[in-house]
């Protein structure tokens, strides 16, 4: 197989296996750049010339094309391979719905899984209970809207195949569910629990994620 593209990032970038996830079903091969140094590659003249803000996760393909922002990433594999029509929608409506939830799952869900994850865990972002509190509060409400989304037993977002729409949304909840969404919160989110399971069943979605780990007590600031 022929060598599709190269991304640059920082290791175990959950953002990356979304776009390794994508690749994989389309048979693509994406690599990561092993010797990439957060604050050192990413300052040279040479990355700054293809992508002028210096911004990880960033693509770079075999044809030389460039573009980072990894929704923007995750779409342009998704769409470059043979279930382009399956994993982006073959009609403008489709592709609507699915874009809709690529965009919940950066507005809804990591903005307010990254601020306690900074706080808790990686300890980059300076400790705040309330704004800690306050993300909790609203990715539970995200994953509510969610869940009615998948009621009556849906097992995919849009149309009854695995679409980016799955990918963006399931491939956001390996973190938070490890860390954050505990049992007293999975107990309101049935739906989206069988969901998520499900998802991570997928032979090829286990390859690029490994096994989902539920947390028994969240993790407090």
């Amino acid at each position: 197989m022929a060598p599709f593209g190269k991304i640059y990032t920082y290791p175990e970038n959950f953002r990356v296996l979304r776009v390794q996830l994508a690749a994989a079903l389309n048979g693509l091969e994406v690599s990561v750049v092993e010797d990439f140094k957060m604050g050192e590659t990413n300052k040279t003249p040479e990355f700054l010339a293809k992508f002028p803000l210096g911004k990880v996760p960033a693509l770079e393909c075999a044809d030389g094309f460039c573009v980072w922002e990894s929704a923007a990433i995750a779409r342009y594999v998704a769409q470059s391979g043979p279930l382009a029509d399956q994993l982006i929608g073959a009609d403008a409506k489709t592709q609507a719905l699915i874009h809709q939830w690529s965009c919940f799952a950066e507005g809804e869900i990591v903005s307010n899984v990254i601020p306690p994850f900074g706080m808790a865990v990686l300890k980059f972002m300076p400790a705040d209970q309330a704004r800690f509190d306050s993300c909790i509060t609203n990715l539970e409400r995200a994953l509510k809207a969610v869940d009615t989304a998948l009621a009556g037993g849906k097992k995919f977002l849009v149309g009854d195949k695995v679409t980016l729409a799955d990918i963006m949304i399931a491939g956001s909840l390996y973190l938070p569910f490890k860390l954050f969404v505990d049992p007293e919160m999975r107990k309101g989110l049935p739906n989206l629990v069988s969901y998520v399971q499900s998802f991570s069943e997928d032979v090829t979605t286990k390859k690029v994620y490994g096994d989902l780990v539920l947390c028994d007590t969240r993790v407090a600031l």
